[in-house]
């Protein structure tokens, strides 16, 4: 058990989120430093627990650039159930956009 009067711990009651050297192996992984292909997985599981149709389609068109148009016509008009619009929630909204992203960078 970290001892609470560490000077590391006084101002919050929490660890310190910099990171000592003896830490680095241990601590936890940024998003942003994560394998590419496992950022993509992370997006697209978001996708697919709330709209799978949507991320079915995505993967099939992943790595052409109709991926990249369909991904822009979701983010800009919003899911469309029937003719009635019904929008994103804003995980999903930001899986679409992280997306779009990483399809660029691929």
């Amino acid at each position: 058990m970290p001892d609470p009067k560490d000077s590391k711990f006084q101002e919050t009651g929490f660890p310190s989120l910099s990171w000592e050297e003896e830490d680095l192996p241990t601590r936890p992984m940024p998003l942003h430093e994560r394998p590419l292909q496992a950022r993509i997985d992370n997006e697209m599981a978001i996708i697919a627990e709330h709209h799978i149709r949507i991320a079915l389609s995505i993967e099939k068109f992943w790595g052409h650039k109709d991926c990249t148009e369909y991904l822009q016509s979701l983010i800009l008009s919003g899911y469309k159930e029937g003719e009635k619009r019904v929008g994103f929630k804003s995980e999903v909204l930001s899986a679409l956009i992280n997306l779009a992203a990483l399809h660029r960078l691929e």
